[in-house]
């Protein structure tokens, strides 16, 4: 713990101990309950409680009876006068004017043209013979003969050594041990 916590501790253990100290001397010297006040001061009258006139009882009102409904005379249907018949109108069917035709054209006369001449092509260029090249014979390839290689011996990890067989570890022999009787305390 921190030097300002163990003072703080201490502060806190020295207030309670002061105020439980200081409670017990104000406990000693308290004077006694039966003499409260001075004798100087005059004894207050205690005051007789009000009695307060009984609640006045209010006396049930009657229900006021209501006048039955008057009855309404029944009114008669009103009767509306038939609607008159209105004559439809005639509408006159407008007349259409006829659109005068017009006179036919006779189709313009396409002027037949002369057939266009067909256009000359120059003749095809001539293209001059290359003289053929003589055909070369293949080379005869000898066949040579293969070297002898010589057998080397095959690559292989040397065989491990073998190592003598270790000794087994002999473990001493194992002791009794008693827990000691706790020694019994002299008075």
């Amino acid at each position: 713990m921190s030097s300002s916590a163990l003072l703080l501790m201490a502060a806190l253990l020295l207030s309670c101990s002061a105020m439980s100290s200081a409670a017990r001397h104000l406990e000693e010297k308290a004077p006694p309950k039966e003499a409260e006040y001075p004798p100087h001061y005059p004894a207050v009258p205690e005051l007789p409680k009000p009695e307060l006139p009984p609640h006045p009882v209010v006396p049930e009102m009657p229900k006021p009876e209501l006048p039955p409904h008057p009855e309404l005379p029944e009114l008669p249907k009103p009767e509306l006068p038939p609607l008159p018949e209105l004559p439809k109108p005639e509408l006159p069917h407008p007349v259409v004017p006829e659109v005068p035709k017009l006179p036919e054209m006779p189709h313009p006369v396409v002027p037949e043209l002369p057939p266009l001449p067909k256009p000359e092509l120059p003749p095809h260029p001539v293209v001059p013979e290359f003289p053929k090249v003589p055909e070369m014979p293949h080379p005869v390839v000898p066949e040579l003969p293969h070297p002898a290689v010589p057998e080397f011996p095959k690559h292989g990890l040397p065989p491990k050594p073998e190592l003598p067989p270790l000794p087994t570890a002999e473990l001493p022999p194992e002791r009794e041990v008693h827990d000691p009787e706790p020694e019994a305390k002299q008075p």
